[in-house]
């Protein structure tokens, strides 16, 4: 580590300590040149892959894009911010534990419907919607069939019918 005063090349570690979150290390360091002491700090340091987007053009990933697609999908849908921060959590560490520098927009398209689909059957249709460029009515039935056949457990309370 060079000296931040006399930019000297030779610093020894004097003293070294973990943040109490675990998420960084302090480092105290002496140089050897000019007898100065000087902190550093080490923390991870994670880089999202590129997004590589349907005519090929790549772009930084955004985590804003991400919460604006779930934002518009759950407009106005009983499902609480903590579920969906999860949810884009759950997103953001799968397309990590891929470890790819480039990584398909269609791919993080397909990790969106499945979160979606685990929180709210109608954002999961207003999605696909769009993201598979639903062309007629038929488009949307078969989506809806496919819903249907899921599995998947409705995160949000349903309100009782009434019978007339």
């Amino acid at each position: 580590m060079k000296c931040p005063f006399c930019k000297g090349n030779d610093t020894q570690v004097v003293d070294t300590r973990e943040s109490e979150d675990g998420d960084r290390i302090r480092r105290r360091r002496r140089c050897y040149s000019c007898d100065k002491r000087f902190t550093t700090y080490e923390t991870v340091e994670l880089r999202m892959p590129q997004v590589v987007k349907q005519n090929g053009m790549r772009s930084e990933f955004d985590e804003k894009k991400l919460r604006t697609s779930f934002s518009r999908a759950l407009h106005k849908r009983p499902v609480s911010t903590e579920l969906v921060d999860t949810a884009i959590d759950r997103v953001i560490q799968k397309i990590f534990a891929l470890g790819e520098r480039e990584v398909g927009s269609r791919l993080i398209g397909e990790m969106v419907m499945k979160e979606l689909l685990k929180l709210d059957k109608v954002a999961y249709i207003r999605f696909a919607s769009v993201y598979k460029s639903f062309q007629d009515v038929g488009d949307f039935t078969e989506a809806v069939k496919a819903v249907r056949k899921s599995p998947v457990h409705k995160s949000s309370p349903r309100r009782a019918r009434q019978k007339p």
